[in-house]
């Protein structure tokens, strides 16, 4: 009976569920990461195809479609140069371009979207070629830089400020003991996650650049401005988050965020080489939307970038305006609760 007595003391029937929760977030990290990465193959990868006649371009098209798997969701591109243009502007990620003379033809692709990507595009290419008596050449329209090993760096900068914003926004509830913000208190814990935001965006920027580690490419202020706006947008839905739930919303964020958002990012594995479900989730979390938009800035001059940036900035909305709506609804119940002021007693007249 003590064992018993303590241990109802110990383990609370609150540390209890959130105990289970915390079980439950473990298994599904095992089950989003393994289900998402343990066997990546190209599935219906965006791919161009050039030949100098229609039907044979049609022709050539139509055996790729066959391919066993279904590796290429392939489109007749008018000339090499459309082709080119449109590797670079990320509409597809990779094209073919038949000659028909001499027996070499040419594979665009872009590394800095993901290397793991572009070397299946051109296994493939070399397999289908090889099968004609042929060999292909790769031209790779958007190099990933040497110092980024197989295009990671732009997913790891992302998961950086990701897990900065659920942290500042985290530390900020708990270290209130976790009580619910007045509209006051919302406005100011946002107003510090904003500065956070910008600092940690520009830090990130700079440690990533040419004047640090060299990794990535592209517009310093550019990256920075990005990173400012994922971790706004992830701190701002962690804070709405909590005020809705209270200490659980920690653990909601950690299951959009790291659970979901993270596997479906396509960084190490581009999203055509993920299953159905993460791919189709990852381009609307912000991990995801955050990974294609540095990879843009970096490596494809600014490129297919309005999709990202809206779907972050609905984030950082959604979580403000739900932050600071939760918290004023709350404090109008709380007003209703307490009751019009009592006016004190009159003193008798002398």
């Amino acid at each position: 009976m003590k064992f018993a007595e303590e241990f109802k003391n110990a383990v609370t029937p609150r540390a209890a569920l959130l105990v289970i929760g915390v079980l439950a977030l473990q298994l599904l990290f095992i089950t989003s990461y393994v289900g998402a990465l343990h066997n990546p193959k190209p599935k219906d990868v965006a791919f161009g195809v050039v030949a100098p006649q229609p039907a044979a371009a049609k022709q050539l098209a139509q055996q790729l479609d066959k391919l066993q798997g279904s590796p290429l969701d392939t489109r007749v591109v008018k000339d090499a140069k459309t082709a080119r243009e449109q590797v670079l502007n990320r509409e597809i990620d990779g094209a073919l371009v038949f000659h028909a003379k001499g027996a070499q033809d040419t594979l665009y692709v872009a590394s800095g979207g993901g290397t793991v990507l572009a070397s299946a595009l051109e296994g493939l290419a070399t397999t289908i070629d090889a099968q004609q008596q042929r060999t292909v050449k790769t031209v790779d329209v958007a190099p990933a830089s040497v110092q980024d090993f197989d295009g990671l760096s732009a997913f790891y900068l992302v998961v950086g400020w990701c897990v900065g914003g659920y942290l500042c926004a985290s530390i900020m509830s708990i270290s209130a003991g976790s009580k619910p913000a007045s509209p006051q208190r919302a406005a100011i814990r946002l107003g510090s996650l904003a500065v956070f935001a910008v600092v940690g965006g520009i830090g990130g920027s700079l440690i990533i650049g040419d004047s640090i580690l060299g990794a990535l490419p592209g517009s310093f202020w550019g990256l920075a401005g990005l990173g400012a706006l994922i971790t706004l947008a992830v701190g701002a839905i962690t804070l709405a988050l909590e005020e809705l739930t209270g200490v659980v919303g920690i653990g909601l964020a950690v299951l959009l965020i790291v659970i979901a958002g993270n596997p479906s990012a396509g960084g190490a594995f581009p999203l055509p080489m993920l299953p159905p479900f993460w791919q189709a989730i990852g381009p609307w979390l912000p991990p995801g939307a955050g990974t294609w938009a540095a990879r843009s800035i970096a490596y494809f001059k600014g490129n297919d970038l309005t999709q990202s940036l809206l779907v972050l900035s609905a984030w950082a909305v959604v979580g403000i305006v739900a932050t600071l709506l939760v918290s004023g609804l709350r404090e109008k119940r709380r007003g209703a609760k307490a009751g019009p002021a009592t006016e004190p007693a009159a003193e008798p007249a002398a």
